[in-house]
């Protein structure tokens, strides 16, 4: 019988306390040259989703320029008549000034009171508060015809229907409690111990709002206008259900003229209206984003925690 003895000059994974390797297994930190079939199978889903939504939007385009277009990849001809039709047709230039004013108004609106219940959310504790808060998500969560039918009862037992006041009236209700929700942990987030210092110094609270507390809230008050701009120029349900002739937004404008004649309106019309919602959503998307990233609203919130 031959006994074998290791020599312990020669290194050894039991020795070292290194690990041995295992098949199949990666060191941490780097990953497999290959994909699992499963991040296959989620890339070729995001793929599938913007092809199919690239070529609806190209579509659309190609359809608001194209005269006929039948059993080729491309109109006969292409024009910018459908634009001309639709604009005098159905009046955009109104519906545009409409859309803008309505969406103006409801963000500074919502700004104006909804920055100041959402700091006494954050700040004050009084009875029934969780109650309070769950009355304020009610408008955010359920849909905005279960709602907006009562509220347009109102709108025209009070005389106010098809006109703009109504229009504003309604898409505020969904609004206010949208910037509050969106406020209130911004300003949780704030240290109190900033306000309490200023006010031991002597500071009014109109001083602590406009010189502390306004510029730390300002990445918040922009992200919640954003958000709430991009909502009501979309808004469809509340502002068909009170809006008329002279008050249409234009989410309600496309609407309509689908409808009008039976449905017996060119499509190329619609196509066009469609063409020029999108490029106004795309235009006020960039312009807001220019100024605010609502992306990196916690991080600025966090830093400004830190110093």
């Amino acid at each position: 019988m031959t006994t074998t003895i290791a020599d312990p000059t020669t290194p050894d994974s039991t020795s070292t306390g290194t690990p041995p390797k295992r098949k199949g297994k990666l060191p941490p930190g780097q990953r497999p040259l290959v994909m699992q079939p499963s991040s296959w199978f989620v890339w070729f889903g995001i793929a599938v989703f913007f092809i199919f939504l690239l070529g609806i939007l190209i579509g659309v385009v190609v359809d608001s320029f194209g005269t006929q277009w039948f059993d080729s990849w491309l109109p006969e001809e292409i024009t910018l008549g459908w634009y001309n039709n639709a604009w005098n047709r159905f009046g955009l230039a109104n519906v545009l000034i409409v859309t803008l004013i309505v969406a103006a108004v409801v963000v500074a609106v919502s700004v104006v009171i909804g920055v100041p219940a959402a700091y006494l959310l954050a700040r004050r504790s009084f009875p029934f508060k969780a109650v309070v808060s769950a009355l304020f998500l009610l408008p955010i969560m359920i849909p905005p015809i279960t709602y907006g039918i009562p509220l347009a009862t109102v709108m025209y037992n009070l005389g106010l229907g098809r006109s703009l006041v109504a229009v504003i009236l309604v898409n505020l209700v969904p609004s206010v409690p949208f910037v509050i929700m969106t406020m209130t942990p911004f300003i949780e987030q704030i240290n109190p111990s900033l306000e309490s210092a200023a006010r031991m110094c002597g500071a009014t609270t109109k001083t602590i709002f406009t010189r502390i507390l306004g510029p730390l809230l300002i990445p918040g008050i922009l992200a919640a206008a954003v958000l709430v701009l991009v909502r009501t120029v979309g808004m469809f349900e509340l502002t068909y259900l009170v809006s008329g002739p002279q008050s249409d937004t234009l989410v309600v404008a496309i609407y309509r003229a689908m409808t009008s004649s039976g449905g017996g309106e060119a499509r190329q019309l619609v196509s066009s209206m469609a063409v020029l919602y999108t490029t106004m959503m795309m235009i006020i998307l960039i312009i807001a984003l220019r100024f605010v990233n609502p992306t990196q609203l916690v991080g600025r919130v966090s830093e400004m925690r830190e110093d």
